[in-house]
């Protein structure tokens, strides 16, 4: 099959260091979306079309463009560059100025010690909201690592396939093709029966139109979010704050309840003392509206000291 391409140049808001910003896509699966040896890549959707993005740094930090090339089994407009550039910029949050994060930050000498050696990072987004709920749902109360399997196991059970010169890459579910999955189906990727109960709900109230998820972008009150999505069977405070944070540009959202996030923001402010969700939130508060991003950076610098440790 004939592969078509493009090539795309954006512009990035500096500073913005590429390769920290998808160190965290590192041990992702090839097939679907992995950050590796300066490049990340990951199919999108554009319309019907999948296109496969393959990102590369141009430039410096603080004079920062990357370039996308895009191939695909379908022709590339115009019109699907154009919107091929909306969602990488907005993956990558390539619009996001740090600089007044890091301004204020300088009244906290820990989180200052650390966007000192993170310079430049910036927390990536997911294409949708629906992608950001459904692996929130997932990663309910199991491992990381555990969950990242189970999410493999999805996505090339039940997302479309791009075949492009001998290799094979998945493109994440859309709502109708999880809303119409037998329960068995997804009992088979690993999903608890309450976990696949709660994934085919979702989707089938977003195919039937009862709930709008790229919507909650446009609220102003995150708090409303909030309470919309813990209305939802399966969906708690945790599964929402963490849907936003994820999916929805969100810098001022903390999922403080989260065991690992406890344990981080505890080493670095707490003594490593056992802390409670409450406990954590109170310590976010220094970080005012940047705390999301804020608790990001610990989470990465936690990340990089775990890996520098096992070598």
């Amino acid at each position: 099959m004939l592969t078509h391409t493009g090539t795309l140049i954006l512009t990035c808001v500096p500073p913005f260091d590429f390769n920290l910003s998808v160190m965290i896509f590192s041990n992702g699966d090839r097939s679907i979306r992995k950050g590796q040896d300066g490049k990340f890549w990951q199919v999108i959707r554009v319309d019907d079309k999948l296109i496969l993005v393959t990102v590369k740094a141009l430039g410096t930090v603080d004079d920062s463009k990357i370039s996308v090339e895009l191939r695909s089994d379908h022709e590339i407009s115009e019109a699907d560059k154009e919107n091929a550039k909306q969602t990488v910029s907005a993956m990558l949050n390539l619009d996001l100025d740090l600089k007044p994060f890091y301004e204020y930050a300088k009244k906290d000498k820990i989180l200052t010690n650390i966007i000192h050696r993170l310079r430049g990072l910036k927390i990536p987004t997911t294409p949708t909201v629906f992608e950001a709920l459904i692996d929130s749902i997932t990663e309910q109360q199991i491992s990381l690592t555990v969950a990242h399997a189970l999410e493999r196991k999805l996505i090339k059970t039940f997302g479309k396939a791009l075949r492009l010169d001998g290799e094979v890459y998945y493109a994440y579910p859309v709502p109708q093709e999880l809303a119409s999955a037998r329960l068995e189906q997804l009992r088979r990727c690993g999903l608890s029966t309450k976990k696949a109960e709660y994934i085919t709900e979702v989707s089938r109230m977003v195919v039937d139109g009862k709930l709008d998820l790229e919507g909650f972008k446009r609220y102003d009150d995150v708090q409303r979010v909030i309470s919309e999505l813990d209305r939802i069977r399966g969906i708690g405070l945790w599964t929402a704050e963490l849907t936003i944070a994820r999916g929805m540009h969100e810098l001022d959202v903390i999922p403080a309840d989260d065991l690992g996030l406890r344990r981080i923001i505890s080493h670095h402010y707490c003594g490593d003392e056992k802390i409670s969700g409450i406990e954590a939130r109170k310590v976010a508060e220094r970080w005012g509206k940047w705390k999301g991003l804020a608790a990001f950076y610990l989470i990465v610098a936690d990340a990089m000291e775990s890996m520098s440790d096992a070598r």
